[in-house]
């Protein structure tokens, strides 16, 4: 009773908030840059809700309206620019941190504080690590990959000659955190039910907290946290799986030095070796897998859940792609290299990707000083601006009949001369951009 109380508070707070932003102008309007839905205090207030619920629609309406420019979308306490064309897109990607920085997006939008904490906002020397350890190892770690795929597999969707039914999305989740995290903290932990479990609702809680805590007010986030997330309690649960780990690891370096016999070759040493003062402790630790999980989970499953989905719709497209991994694999054995020629395989998932996508928009940037397009459109500090992702994906320009799904498409680019790797789908470009584009591309991603 008394937690329905504090929510309804919180509600009627929030919408006399809304009212009272949209009646009194905010500090910038963004006059020159043009609007899809009318820009008058009332009427702009319509346009935040028609965007919870068109945003795919309004998104289309305004790349169509001001293709190759800007325009302005309004959200609950600001608007956000979305930029459209490859030249934009371009000077988007190319923009400095200091000015157009990912990081600050990302914390606004996941609302990092309260969701992941403030240690994950002030110190990400997390993101070094996947950035660097784990793509280094990835060939060495491919066999203990693929050996949990095959297991994961095997317990969640067991093989029968009848047909089974099983819960896509939810599926997927277990099956990429129970690989994940064979890289994460390796065997036997990652096979744990109780510790995947954790894990998945972790990053589960964390998208939820992170929508309602963007719909309130700043001054309102603190005391909403409180009630709408849960990371003392996550950390809590993840210190009985992780705290005997990490001592008996602390303990070996203790007494053989940082290189101490079979030293686990997976992300937690990782962080070990890293972390410095305070980010050494247990719960410190724990929070980085839980928040690395968060990363591998979130979008990868979302992704291959679409993938799975458009194959169910036109089984015709697993033979094809059977017969290559076959005989690849035959001649060159399950290797990372391998799944490289597998061209049909990368195709199909890249087409999934660029047909159905993961949002609306991509590269979405907030402005830490004042940025000008070459177009003249003028960003001031600390607006967000975006590039118009899925319009892009289903433009005539870049892509032949966009509408229809073409699971060969990107592999007959890479037939072409000088094309072999530059439609992979790890790579981006001004026309794809799914995942972002440039050097802060996939960087959630690499943590699958």
């Amino acid at each position: 009773m008394e937690g329905n109380v504090v929510t309804y508070g919180l509600v009627a707070l929030a919408t006399l908030v809304y009212v009272l932003r949209w009646l009194k102008p905010s500090r910038s309007s963004l006059p020159d840059i043009p609007a899809v839905t009318p820009t008058a205090p009332i009427l702009s207030f319509y346009g935040v809700f028609k965007y919870f619920t068109h945003s795919r629609e309004m998104i289309q309406e305004g790349y169509d309206k001001y293709k190759g420019r800007a325009f302005k979308i309004p959200e609950v306490f600001r608007w956000m620019v979305i930029v459209t064309g490859p030249k934009l897109i371009e000077e988007l990607r190319k923009a400095p941190d200091d000015t157009l920085s990912f990081e600050e997006a990302t914390r606004e939008s996941l609302q990092v504080d309260y969701t992941l904490g403030p240690a994950i906002h002030h110190n990400g020397y997390h993101i070094g690590i996947v950035r660097s350890n784990l793509t280094r190892n990835l060939a060495a770690l491919f066999p203990d990959v693929r050996d949990e795929i095959v297991a994961a597999f095997t317990e969640a969707i067991p093989l029968s000659d009848d047909w089974i039914s099983v819960p896509a999305l939810e599926t997927v989740m277990q099956i990429v955190c129970r690989t994940s995290n064979r890289i994460f903290v390796g065997l036997p932990k990652c096979r744990d039910l109780d510790y995947r479990k954790l894990n998945i609702q972790f990053t589960v809680d964390v998208v939820k907290g992170a929508m309602i805590l963007n719909l309130l007010p700043t001054f309102v986030r603190p005391l909403a946290a409180r009630i709408f997330t849960n990371v003392p309690s996550s950390i809590d649960r993840g210190m009985k799986h992780l705290e005997p780990i990490i001592r008996q690891r602390y303990q070996a370096m203790e007494e053989y030095g940082s290189d101490y016999p079979d030293k686990p070759n997976d992300m937690l040493s990782w962080f070990m070796d890293e972390a410095k003062g305070e980010e050494r402790e247990v719960r410190a630790l724990v929070l980085r897998i839980l928040t690395v999980n968060f990363a591998a989970i979130h979008t990868s499953s979302m992704s291959f859940t679409h993938a799975l989905y458009r194959l169910a719709a036109n089984p015709e497209y697993i033979l094809p792609m059977r017969e290559e991994v076959e005989s690849i694999v035959k001649a060159e054995g399950w290797t990372k290299a391998a799944m490289g020629k597998m061209r049909k395989v990368d195709s199909f998932l890249k087409e999934s990707q660029r047909y159905h996508g993961l949002g609306a928009i991509s590269i979405t940037r907030r402005a830490l000083r004042d940025f000008t397009f070459s177009d003249g459109t003028f960003i001031p500090k600390g607006e967000f601006v975006s590039a118009a992702a899925m319009p892009t994906h289903y433009d005539e320009e870049y892509y032949e009949n966009p509408e229809v799904f073409n699971p060969w498409r990107f592999a007959e680019m890479r037939s072409e001369d000088g094309e072999g790797t530059k439609h992979q789908m790890v790579s981006t470009s001004s026309e794809y951009i799914p995942f972002g584009h440039g050097k802060h591309a996939w960087t959630f991603l690499r943590c699958q």
